[in-house]
C-alpha cells in the first residue's frame, strides 16, 4: 500500500483545524480500523501543530499568504510527513535544547517533535525552501479480545 497526497495551505492558524482533519482524515481513509486512532492521533496531532504553527509563527511571520505544503506519504505502516516553507530557515547547529531554568519558550518543538517521532530532519534552502521531515511508524492496533 502505497499513498500520496499533498495540502496547500495558508500560513494563518486559523487553517490549523483544516490541516488536523486533512492528515487524519486521510490515514484514516487509508489504514482504517488497523490503527488505534485514540492513540495515535493524539501524537500526530501534537507534532502537526508545532510544525505547522511554527511556520506560520517564524518562518512566514505575519505573512498569511506565502502557502505551507504539507506532503503526506505513506507506505504501509510507514509515515513521512514533509512539511515545506518559504522562510530563511533555522540553523540547527546552533539550536541548543532548552535548559528548563532559563524560562525559553522557543526550543520546546524540536523536543517535542523528536520524542514523538521516530526520525526528524531537517533541510534548510532546497530550491528556495526548507524541509522539514518528520517519519514515524504506525503500530498495528492491539486486536480486541472480545472479537
Amino acid at each position: 500500500m502505497d499513498m500520496k497526497t499533498e495540502l496547500h495551505i495558508p500560513s494563518d492558524l486559523k487553517f490549523l483545524a483544516i490541516v488536523e482533519h486533512w492528515l487524519l482524515g486521510s490515514l484514516e481513509a487509508e489504514l482504517g480500523e488497523s490503527v488505534d486512532w485514540t492513540r495515535q492521533a493524539n501524537r500526530l496531532r501534537l507534532v502537526l501543530v508545532e510544525a505547522y504553527s511554527n511556520v506560520v509563527r517564524h518562518a512566514h511571520k505575519n505573512q498569511p499568504n506565502l502557502p505551507v505544503l504539507i506532503r503526506l506519504e505513506l507506505k504501509d505502516r510507514d509515515l513521512a510527513l514533509e512539511i515545506w516553507d518559504h522562510g530563511k530557515g533555522f540553523d540547527l547547529s546552533s539550536y541548543l535544547p532548552p535548559n528548563p531554568d532559563d524560562k525559553q519558550e522557543n526550543g520546546y518543538g524540536w523536543l517535542i517533535m523528536n520524542r514523538l517521532m521516530d526520525r526528524v530532519e531537517y533541510r534548510l534552502q532546497v530550491n528556495g525552501r526548507n524541509c522539514l521531515k518528520l517519519e514515524v511508524n504506525l503500530p498495528e492496533a492491539p486486536k480486541s479480545s472480545n472479537s
